[in-house]
């Protein structure tokens, strides 16, 4: 009968856990929107009172203002697809919202909309 190595034991589990932590690494934070290589950090929040009506907001503005409004947006459609299962959102200031008429502030901008069924 053979010998069974406790070594090759330790090497695969050694394997496996390598493998876990470098798909890990693979992917981002659930709220992250990539836009020209960089990460804009976002958030969506319903209003008070009014589940189906909602703030998105991401940034950094500063990186690209592009990118911020992608973000913002994409957090908007997250919220929505979560909450009521669609994507249709009524934007009270959203992506369509001429630059000059947009809200930033600590180098974020902010969407306001509802969720429509």
């Amino acid at each position: 009968m053979g010998k069974v190595s406790k070594r090759n034991g330790i090497g695969t589990w050694a394997a496996l856990a390598l493998t876990a932590l470098a798909l890990a690494g693979c992917g981002g934070v659930e709220n992250d929107y990539n836009y020209g290589g960089v990460t804009f950090t976002g958030k969506a929040k319903p209003v008070k009172g009014d589940r189906t009506s909602f703030v998105s907001t991401a940034g950094p503005a500063s990186a690209s203002l592009d990118g911020a409004i992608g973000g913002a947006n994409y957090e908007g459609i997250k919220y929505c697809i979560d909450y009521l299962g669609t994507s249709d959102i009524e934007w009270q200031v959203g992506p369509d919202t001429p630059r000059q008429q947009l809200d930033l502030s600590d180098n974020r901008v902010t969407f306001r909309g509802r969720c429509v069924e």
